[in-house]
């Protein structure tokens, strides 16, 4: 995603506010029945110089977008994004270039959200003769319109980009972006070696904190350490990503019909049984929020703590629900085995040894990643550790992971509940922010009651930057934003 957000642009984009923003649309408009969405396109715009194009300039029409969306949906591409489209796009004739500045998009059903889909990456505009003229080594030679522009890539090794100097975009004095020359991306296998780089000034910014150095860099509240302050710069933003424990809720599943995790009062008693804020503390060193709210995460416009009340610590009322369930103290109740993955190892010890205070057994099993999304996507994983990522910054991106018409993925948990289906479907042709927000949060609100997951944190973003790096901001989307990026000598 980093690398496609320098060498190519979307239609629209996300500015720093988390709101839309334009880029390669000027401007758009929305039909009465919010399933038309009319784009006015830049006429300044030219795809990077490329032996594709016989080395004329190419300027980026209507055309190019219509072009570019039909290969998302075409199964001879086998996009992995083809899902953002499939069942919402008209099925005659989604996408068409009106003419070379404006560009129509065609929805079988109203769904706002769709302004957010096309700032994702999969959007990203491309020529067709690039795709045809290097065919399968397309993913080896990008051409897009971005601020930069591809120049090599040795895999596992080192990506470099340059800068394009004609991009269309000025800061606000008219001074042509970019203003970083080119940037190197650099590949290493191990955390460590990254930091010492870091450290050795050979690398200006690295992402996220290994676990194995973060007693090292921070205090248990989330800062540097005096020794590192005014070396490095510690940047943090909240990131939209939810960390949580799934729970299968199919009751047709064989899993389920010999689970305890079938009782919702169990699922609840488990999400009253261990103190997150310690949690937080202790293994994160605050980087992070308790997840004591709902599924939807801090940093979206329809998060509010004070409306949805999800799990705090209370073992009171943890042992409450366990004997209302039949297993008072625990007594008779099976142990139940959770499924995480390495880098986890240490939480799901964490809120064992939590929860057998209160009498529930907890056996970890920690497994590789992609083992436990292949048992995710099955329905053989009862219990499990996962995670959910904005793929664009509307809370419907995270409640479409419990819409029970929706597969797994996003719905691991094979959650099914008629109402909550029913306000799902209601918020997608809500066009008024205020009341679709209230739905979303009725629709919380039922996740938290019934208890398909464990939240446990949301997270944030965390970059470790050379103080000679200027105008390099974090976003809630953690894209990598290098634009107005400055390096100082």
């Amino acid at each position: 995603m980093w690398a496609v957000h320098q060498v190519y642009n979307t239609l629209i984009e996300i500015d720093s506010t988390m709101q839309m923003s334009p880029s390669l649309a000027k401007r758009w408009m929305v039909s009465p029945d919010n399933k038309t969405f009319t784009f006015y396109l830049r006429n300044d715009v030219f795809f990077t110089n490329d032996d594709c194009f016989k080395n004329i300039p190419r300027k980026l029409t209507a055309k190019d977008v219509e072009y570019s969306f039909y290969r998302i949906i075409d199964k001879a591409t086998a996009s992995p994004g083809a899902w953002i489209f499939n069942n919402r796009v008209d099925s005659l004739e989604p996408f068409k270039a009106i003419d070379d500045t404006t560009f129509q998009l065609k929805l079988q059903k109203p769904f706002q959200s769709i302004l957010g889909i096309l700032s994702m990456q999969y959007c990203s505009i491309v020529a067709k003769e690039a795709v045809d003229f290097y065919e399968n080594d397309f993913r080896r030679h990008p051409v897009g319109t971005g601020p930069f522009s591809f120049v090599t890539w040795e895999e596992g090794q080192a990506l470099v980009l340059k800068k394009n100097e004609h991009y269309f975009e000025k800061d606000a004095n008219g001074n042509r972006l970019p203003f970083l020359d080119g940037i190197k991306v650099s590949f290493f296998d191990s955390k460590a070696t990254e930091f010492l780089e870091f450290q050795q000034n050979r690398l200006d910014f690295i992402d996220d904190i290994d676990a194995s150095f973060k007693d090292e860099l921070l205090t248990k509240t989330g800062n540097l350490k005096a020794k590192w302050q005014g070396i490095i710069e510690l940047q943090k933003q909240p990131y939209l990503n939810i960390e949580y424990l799934g729970i299968l809720v199919d009751e047709q599943n064989e899993l389920v019909k010999n689970s305890p995790l079938k009782q919702k009062k169990i699922r609840q008693a488990i999400n009253y049984g261990f103190d997150r804020k310690k949690m937080m503390l202790y293994l994160r060193n605050s980087i992070g929020i308790a997840a004591e709210s709902g599924f939807v995460p801090c940093g979206l416009p329809s998060f509010d703590s004070v409306t949805i009340k999800g799990y705090s610590f209370n073992t009171a009322k943890a042992k409450v629900l366990l004997a209302e369930a039949g297993f008072a103290n625990g007594k008779n109740l099976p142990t139940i085995k959770l499924l995480t993955i390495p880098i986890y190892g240490d939480l799901g010890s964490y809120i064992a040894n939590e929860l057998k205070q209160i009498g529930i057994n907890i056996q970890v099993e920690v497994i590789q990643k992609s083992l436990l999304m292949e048992q995710m996507a099955k329905g053989t994983a009862a219990f499990f550790r996962g995670s959910w990522i904005a793929d664009y910054p509307d809370a419907e991106n995270y409640l479409s992971v419990f819409y029970s018409k929706n597969p797994a993925p996003p719905n691991y948990t094979r959650y099914k509940n008629s109402l909550y289906d029913a306000l799902y479907e209601k918020s997608l042709a809500e066009k008024n922010d205020t009341l679709r927000y209230k739905l979303y949060q009725q629709m919380d609100k039922l996740i938290i009651e019934d208890a398909p997951i464990v939240p446990l944190w949301y997270d944030m973003a965390i970059h470790l930057v050379h103080s000679n790096i200027k105008n390099f901001p974090p976003n809630s989307l953690n894209l990598l934003e290098l634009r107005r990026t400055k390096k100082t000598p």
